[in-house]
């Protein structure tokens, strides 16, 4: 069962998966290992990171030198393909005209969706982050504990191939012995940041980042993640011997063609075509989930973007996995007599609180740094270090002035040289040209540093999306349209990153280059920048008030699930792709048991 057109399509399958990245990977694979007959549905084109990656070419060969374009916004080199927060004939709306109370909303059109280019950050959801309302009276609680997440973490951790300590800080949770890979040496101006931020309290740690900084022990994982089923053990250990270590050298959001790094069509992928039990049609846009006289799930409509015209596929699963923002789509996409306000939507939830992660930076230059002896700090792709949020007993305490933490990013040393590695050095040079320009330009590469803050949302009522009265895309299917609104408590909280930001580049004896905002709604991002959208179809414990159980399993048609981002009741500090997955790959399990059950 490979990468197939729409007219190959079989009759019928057990799951049906819309979507093709860290949920729609981990479902398939999930399902698949296991003997189910997965068709899944990717509204973009095949990708093949082994050959279409970009591993050794130097921004110079590029054009314009890799900087990016409005169409390649992260750089030319990016492993997105067809994507952006703007995609031709595929267009979003505003319900507001105010810069920002806007959404920018990314979507990826390619096989494998955002892993292909996303930071590769794997932090676990502590146990606060699944009981947030329960500490201090705000948002939403989830209708499970950390410890129901947990050992699906551990499995994804092994899966993917995670690398990170155990540092025993609170809400940040330790992985279990012999799960995490031994993380990469700390870069020089990472150990001279934690070595000045201790006088700020700042506990700078090695970061988990799903990058392979040893091989994967082929002979014991496989056993561990799939007990008492000897083929997915073979087929996985297969897959595990065929990707390669991180050499520290091209930078992770291209791509990664020895497999070191986790992209679902790398890691998910491959073993689960290998079963034999998955089909993959790309280019099939999905317009709306089919039901029956009884409200069940029947299949998918979508439109083959290849040829334009509509085909129908059946499942006896139907599973979403699109993004949140794409799920919500397609639900209210879909009505009939029964379901009039979109499927799934008893609740009136479906669209609601639509969440992304608070952002906000600022860099600077340290003196220290300049003038350095010419050495390799290429590394994985991204920092190596970062800082868990650390102020959880103040913030309980009322002493900060906003609910929910941050932890922050950064970045130092050299990189590979771009269009404008060498500019906009005025602010400390003043100018200058010929000989000196090139002296300057020595000085000070990779005497640079900066932070990014990745804060918690809060979600709230003025944050959500809906069909669009009048637009349709360039296939005809209604478009959303995003109402938002950032709270005091995420602007608040996106001055003090920017406060923090700046003491730590002073304590290091630098200089800020630009002043922190003095006020936080001007230093924070715009909502969906961070690229973290999650919420929509929110889980919960009653039908009233949610979309889905804590399965993913939508209240109102049994065989009907989401396994992407759009359940989350919280956008916790950390990185949403690491959570999505253990609850894919948990929800999976339990659809695969109830089909067993026969109650599917």
């Amino acid at each position: 069962m490979p990468v197939i057109t729409s007219s190959k399509t079989q009759p019928s399958y057990d799951v049906i998966v819309i979507g093709s990245g860290a949920a729609g990977g981990q479902t398939a694979y999930t399902c698949a290992m296991e003997g189910a007959k997965v068709l899944m549905l990717e509204a973009g084109r095949n990708y093949d990171p082994v050959t279409e990656t970009p591993m050794f070419q130097h921004n110079g060969q590029a054009p314009l030198r890799g900087t990016n374009t409005p169409d390649k916004p992260f750089g030319f080199h990016d492993a997105t393909i067809d994507g952006g927060w703007q995609v031709p004939g595929e267009p979003y709306t505003s319900a507001s005209q105010d810069p920002k109370r806007q959404f920018w909303w990314w979507r990826a059109r390619m096989l494998g969706g955002r892993t292909n280019h996303w930071g590769r950050i794997s932090l676990r959801n502590g146990p606060y982050d699944f009981k947030p309302r329960s500490r201090d009276g705000l948002g939403l609680d989830w209708p499970m504990n950390y410890e129901d997440v947990a050992p699906y973490y551990d499995k994804v951790e092994m899966l993917v191939g995670v690398y990170g300590s155990a540092e025993g800080l609170e809400n940040t949770p330790d992985s279990p012995p012999g799960v995490l890979q031994p993380p990469p040496a700390m870069r020089a101006g990472e150990q001279f940041a934690r070595a000045r931020g201790k006088k700020l309290g700042l506990p700078i740690v090695p970061i988990h980042r799903a990058v392979l900084s040893v091989k994967q022990d082929a002979d014991r994982l496989p056993a561990k993640l799939h007990p008492n089923n000897p083929k997915a053990q073979r087929v996985l250990a297969e897959a595990m011997r065929a990707r390669q270590a991180c050499f520290w050298a091209t930078p992770c959001g291209r791509g990664c063609s020895i497999k070191a790094n986790y992209q679902s069509t790398t890691v998910h992928l491959p073993p689960a075509l290998a079963t034999g039990n998955l089909d993959i049609v790309p280019n099939a846009m999905a317009r709306e989930i089919t039901t029956d006289a009884s409200g069940k799930a029947t299949g998918v409509i979508y439109i083959d973007k290849t040829t334009g015209r509509e085909a129908t596929v059946k499942g006896r699963v139907v599973v979403l996995a699109a993004s949140s923002g794409e799920s919500v789509r397609v639900l209210l996409n879909s009505k009939s007599a029964r379901f009039p306000n979109g499927l799934a939507n008893s609740s009136g939830k479906v669209g609601k609180y639509i969440m992304d992660t608070v952002g906000a930076s600022l860099s600077g230059q340290i003196p220290a740094f300049e003038n350095l002896p010419l050495h390799n700090e290429d590394g994985a792709g991204g920092g190596h270090t970062y800082v868990p949020w650390w102020l959880y007993q103040e913030q309980r305490a009322g002493k900060l002035g906003f609910a929910r933490g941050y932890h922050i990013e950064f970045e130092s040393g050299r990189r590979m040289p771009g269009v404008g590695t060498a500019a906009g050095m005025e602010w400390l040079t003043n100018g200058s040209y010929g000989r000196q320009f090139k002296e300057d330009a020595r000085r000070y590469f990779g005497s640079f540093i900066g932070f990014a803050g990745r804060g918690e949302m809060i979600p709230n009522d003025d944050s959500y999306c809906e069909i669009d009265p009048k637009l349709k895309d360039k296939w005809g299917i209604p478009v959303l349209r995003f109402h938002w609104k950032w709270s005091d408590h995420e602007t608040r909280q996106a001055k003090h990153m920017q406060d923090t930001f700046a003491a730590l580049i002073e304590a290091m004896g630098g200089k800020v280059r630009v002043k922190p905002a003095a006020d936080g709604a001007d230093a924070i991002e715009p909502g969906g920048k961070i690229i973290h959208e999650v919420g929509g179809t929110i889980m919960g414990a009653e039908p009233k008030s949610s979309v889905c159980n804590q399965w993913g399993q939508t209240w109102d048609v049994k065989n009907l699930f989401i396994t992407d981002g759009g359940p989350f009741c919280s956008n916790a500090d950390k990185n949403p792709t690491l959570t999505i997955m253990a609850l894919a790959w948990r929800a999976s399990d339990y659809l695969l048991g109830e089909m067993k059950k026969g109650n599917l």
